[in-house]
Parts: structure tokens; C-alpha cells; sequence
């Protein structure tokens, strides 16, 4: 079992699309050191009163995208505070 490294916030539609594995990225700050190969835990929260469910699940960082390790358009459209990780459910 890989412990989580980091552990964040998931809003219900998005978290229910990680889970089913429709959605295999997830923008976010770069407010953490991500690496590739890391987990992260993303917990299902309603931000509009709703809080915490309870529902968590975990994710091994497979790439990240950002003007560090760009792809052909990410200077020019990924604002420099931000990546997208590809992620793996470990579900």
C-alpha cells in the first residue's frame, strides 16, 4: 500500500469521473512539489455547504504537464502557476 503524499479536494462531479476512470487529469496549483510516481488521495468535498462525504480515493501521478515539462502548447495556454497531472486511479 502506497501512502499518499499529498492529499486534496475533489468536487463530486469531477471525483465521480476519477473513480469510473473517464477522467485521467486534474489541473491544479503548483502550491506542492509533485513528482511522477507520487499517490494522492483525492477527497470528494461539495464546496457549496456540502463539506466533506467521506469518499476518498487514490491516484499515482503518472506525467505532469506544466511550463517545466511542456508539451507543445503549455507555454501558451497553461498559466505558469498551474500543471495538469495524469493520473492512475489505485482503486
Amino acid at each position: 500500500m502506497n501512502i499518499p503524499a499529498h492529499t486534496m479536494k475533489s468536487w463530486p462531479a469531477f471525483f465521480r469521473e476519477m473513480i469510473a476512470g473517464k477522467k485521467t487529469h486534474d489541473v491544479r496549483k503548483k502550491d506542492r512539489d509533485f513528482k511522477v510516481g507520487q499517490v494522492i488521495r483525492l477527497e470528494e468535498y461539495e464546496p457549496f455547504g456540502g463539506g466533506y462525504s467521506g469518499r476518498s480515493a487514490d491516484f499515482e501521478i503518472t506525467y505532469i504537464t506544466s511550463n517545466d515539462t511542456p508539451c507543445a502548447m503549455s507555454s501558451v495556454v497553461l498559466d505558469r502557476d498551474h500543471c495538469i497531472l495524469s493520473l492512475k486511479h489505485l482503486g
